[in-house]
Parts: structure tokens; C-alpha cells; sequence
């Protein structure tokens, strides 16, 4: 793979320093605090080459993704880490596939007293969303319309069955609640019979064809398939069935009805266009106790963020929060165990992820197919969007399942000198724990905890620029995060999980 070239002149400044560095091995002079090489400008430089245009928003898979793993590569080695990787390099990559719905081998099918009618994917039938079931989707029709009342539409049995869903197209986020009721009831698959105008259709037409990136070339059918259908290519199957949609779109209660001898069949076919990879970067720092050095604390962050949002006129999506600031983080934590004047205890693995806004693949297929045993990693600390909202304060989810909370406000207190507060989940009605990368390594038994410091107007626009990181506040919580690590990799105990924390995560997976 050929290296990262150095991106536009802003790139260029403050990285000459960067690239520099010497080598642990290297280093003639010892530093007093290792953290003294974390430092504003930089955390600056770094983010003003992952952060920059150049890298095109670093989608998964992506040029602009690879550049960055290469860059994040070319620091650790010049840093005298160790290749993390596979095959004894710094990448671990996993495959990606492209896939694209076969419009001719993919069909909608109603049958009734005898006659069977095939609504093309070409013209008048449009994937919503859900999965793409293994076989054909059958089942006997149940039409459902009107107001979605969420209350009834929880009870309604659908096992088995196609909902024929009749809702004005135009009200379908007025009605998100019944919705959301009706997908958590899982029938069988859902037609949805649309009225919506033939440009918008032809949107949907045109939407259902773009490629999507999936880990898996085979069918993922968790959940039944949900369509849309144009209104005017079931005319005939609604006289046939006595079914008048005006009447049971316009009703203002919900509406029911078993259709007698009416079956809905729904298949799904896609083709792979191609066959793509991306990379994880992985280096390590070897630990200096003859025992202990086989055993591991994993520093984590996202490398990758959501690429470009066409129509608007600054279209790449940097990133610069979300997650340069973590990939950042980890940049500066290795230089800090790489030039300390005495290693920690236990090996460093430090991981920079891709995939995880597709829904946490890189950090998923390393835990599946780790590089280091899984049982040997004692502790996970992972950074996602780290250099916005308070100067003073940082999130830690996860402090109530393991005492590595414990052991973190323990290290807190020792270093007031950071003015950096480690506070508890404050939304956790939100999930977080289970939307980063480090749910990857608690579901396979490692003690994790999880620093954020929330959203904001910018998450996942255009406008998350590195103008508005505070650059001063990442280098006094990255130095906290050092300063954890070092005692979790230093103590003689491994930590431990609260017991009906792990049945819950672990024993729960």
C-alpha cells in the first residue's frame, strides 16, 4: 500500500516537529512526565491532516480511510511501536462487500382465488428497509391503515402475515409512534400501498439502486422485508379484493381486516458488484514485566467518519470531533508511553477502527478476530468525540460495571492539576454504551470504559471543522487518560467486573 502523502499547505504546519520524533529506542534524554509531549498544538497538527479535506471524510471503505490508516501507521512506527497487525504489519484489514438489489430476479406476488399478479421491482415496487430475507417471504394478508394507534397495533397478532399497510405516504412521520409499534410487532414482511407522487416514487426507485456496503455477502434477514408499492399497479388486486384504499387511508381509527384468500409474496434478490476491504490500524508498545507484558490495555478510537453529503456546498464531512479528536487521542497517548523513561507493566495495544458509523464494524471483526487473544486483554478505554462541549468535563460511561470506575475517579483525584472532572452516563436514555466501539470488547468479557463528551449541532454535518475543537481541553483529558492506563497496566490486579454486570453484557450477548 503506498504511504499517505502530506496533504495541503495548512497540513503542513506544526507536523514538521511531528514526524521527527525519534524512536523509544531513541530517545537520549528521559522526560520528566511523559504527558508533557501532549500538548495543544500537537493535538492541532494531527487533526489538521485527519480532519482535512483531502481525506474526503473518511468513509468506510474509502481512499480518504486508507490515507488515514496509513498516517496513524507511519506515526506508531516512527514512535518504535510494534506491528499490531496481521502478518506482521500494522493493518488488520476485514472485507466489505457492494451490493445491489436484482431488480429482474427480485418481485412482489399476490395470489387469489387462482390468479397470481408480479409487481416489478423496475417500475412499481421500492425497498423500504429491512433485511434480505434467505427465501421468499409469504404469508396471508393483513391489511392495517388509517391512525396507528401504538397501543392497539402492540397487541395485533401479525405472526406469520404480510401487512398490507394503507396510510397516507405523506403522514408517515406523523405516524413514526404506530410505526415503530408495527415494526416491533415483526410480521412476516410489509407492502406499503403508496400514494405518493410519481416523482417522489421514482426517487424511491432510483434510492433502492445505490450500492450498499454490507460485511456479508449472504442474505441478513432478521427482520422482514418492508416495501413500498406504487398505488395504481393494484388497482386490479384491490377490486379483486374488495379493498378501497381512499376509504381506509382517510379513516381516523385504526383499521384492520383479514382479506380472505389473499396471500402476499415478497423476494428479495441481490448481486455483488465487487469485493472490497478496509483496515484497522493496530500498534503496540511492549510492557516490561516478564509476566505481565502478555497481558494488554487496549487504547480505542474510530478513524472513519460518514464521507460526503451531497447537495450541500461544503460536502466532505471532516469530522473533526467525530472522530479525528479520538483518533488524535490516540496518537498522543502512544507518543507519551513511547517516550516515558520507564515502560508500563503490561503491553499498550493501540486500535484505530474503521466502520464504526455503519454500525461498529471494525472493532467488531477485531474482536472476532483479534491479534491478540481476547482473555488477555485486561481493559478497554475508548475515545469517540473528545474535543467539544465543556472544558472542564468528560463523560465516562461505564464506570458503574467494572471498578476500572473505581480506579478512575481514584486516578482523577490524584491529578487536580488538570482541572478534568470523569463523570457518570448523564443520558442514559440514549444508549451510548451500546453505540461505540468499546460494546465490542465488553461483549467479549473486557472491562471498558467509554469517554465522550456528548453531541452537538455539528454531530454528523459538514460543519464539525477543527476551528472548533479546544484543543487545550483534549491535551488535559488525554493526559487523565494516560495517567489511567499507566495505573491500570502498572497494578498488580486485573480489573474486575461487577457480577450482574457481566451477566447482563457478557452472559447476555
Amino acid at each position: 500500500m503506498m504511504k499517505a502523502t502530506i496533504l495541503s499547505g495548512a497540513a503542513f504546519v506544526g507536523l514538521a516537529g511531528l514526524l521527527a520524533t525519534p524512536a523509544a529506542g531513541q530517545m537520549t534524554a528521559e522526560k520528566a512526565d511523559p504527558t508533557s509531549v501532549i500538548t495543544p498544538d500537537a493535538i492541532y497538527g494531527h487533526l489538521s491532516v485527519i480532519a482535512d479535506d483531502s481525506m474526503m471524510g473518511r468513509d468506510t471503505p474509502s481512499p480518504g480511510l486508507d490515507k488515514t490508516a496509513q498516517y496513524v501507521a507511519d506515526r506508531f512506527e516512527a514512535l518504535g511501536l510494534k506491528p499490531g497487525g496481521e502478518d506482521g504489519t500494522w493493518f488488520q484489514r476485514y472485507p466489505i462487500y457492494q451490493m445491489q438489489l436484482d431488480t429482474e430476479a427480485s418481485h412482489v406476488g399476490f395470489m387469489m382465488d387462482g390468479a397470481d399478479d408480479h409487481v416489478s421491482f423496475a417500475s412499481d415496487a421500492a425497498r423500504w428497509f429491512g433485511g434480505i430475507p434467505k427465501e421468499e417471504v409469504h404469508g396471508r394478508a393483513l391489511v392495517v391503515g388509517g391512525q396507528l394507534n401504538p397501543e392497539q397495533l402492540a397487541d395485533l397478532d401479525v405472526e406469520g402475515k404480510v401487512v398490507l399497510l394503507v396510510i397516507d405516504m405523506a403522514s408517515v412521520r406523523r405516524q413514526m409512534q404506530g410505526l415503530r409499534a408495527l415494526f416491533g410487532a415483526n410480521p412476516a414482511g410489509l407492502v406499503a400501498v403508496s400514494n405518493a407522487p410519481d416523482s417522489v416514487f421514482a426517487e424511491q426507485l432510483e434510492a433502492q439502486m445505490r450500492p450498499r456496503s454490507t460485511l456479508s455477502a449472504e442474505p441478513q434477514g432478521d427482520r422482514g422485508p418492508w416495501i413500498r408499492v406504487r398505488e395504481s399497479a393494484l388497482a386490479e388486486i384491490a377490486a379483486d379484493a374488495g379493498l378501497d384504499f381512499d376509504a381506509i387511508r382517510g379513516s381516523e381509527e385504526l383499521v384492520t381486516q383479514d382479506v380472505s384468500g389473499l396471500m402476499i409474496g415478497i423476494d428479495l434478490k441481490e448481486k455483488q458488484l465487487e469485493a472490497l476491504s478496509a483496515p484497522n490500524t493496530i500498534g503496540i508498545l511492549e510492557g516490561s514485566d516478564p509476566t505481565l507484558r502478555d497481558e494488554y490495555v487496549v487504547y480505542s478510537a474510530h478513524m472513519d467518519h460518514i464521507g460526503i453529503r451531497s447537495g450541500e456546498t461544503d460536502s466532505i464531512a471532516n469530522g473533526a470531533d467525530d472522530d479525528a479528536s479520538g483518533t488524535v487521542g490516540i496518537l498522543m497517548l502512544a507518543e507519551a508511553y513511547a517516550t516515558a523513561s520507564t515502560r508500563p507493566r503490561r503491553s499498550i495495544l493501540f486500535i484505530t477502527v474503521s466502520g464504526e458509523e455503519k454500525g461498529l464494524w471494525g472493532s467488531a471483526y477485531f474482536a472476532d478476530h483479534p491479534t491478540v487473544p481476547v482473555n488477555d486483554m485486561v481493559a478497554n478505554i475508548n475515545l469517540d468525540m473528545i474535543g467539544r462541549n465543556w472544558a472542564d468535563t468528560i463523560v465516562a460511561i461505564g464506570k458503574e460495571h467494572s471498578d476500572l470506575g473505581e480506579t478512575l475517579n481514584r486516578v482523577n483525584g490524584e491529578h487536580p492539576e488538570l482541572n478534568m472532572t470523569a463523570i457518570d452516563d448523564i443520558w442514559p436514555e440514549e444508549r451510548f454504551y451500546f453505540r461505540s466501539d468499546h460494546f465490542n470488547f465488553a461483549k467479549k468479557g473486557v472491562p471498558v470504559l467509554f469517554f465522550f463528551n456528548g453531541v452537538h449541532d455539528q454531530y454528523h454535518q459538514v460543519s464539525d471543522e477543527i476551528d472548533l475543537i479546544d484543543t487545550e481541553k483534549m491535551s488535559r483529558l488525554i493526559s487523565l487518560l494516560y495517567y489511567l492506563g499507566k495505573d491500570v497496566a502498572d497494578r498488580p490486579e486485573r480489573p474486575q467486573w461487577n457480577p450482574d454486570s457481566y451477566k447482563d453484557i457478557v452472559d447476555g450477548a
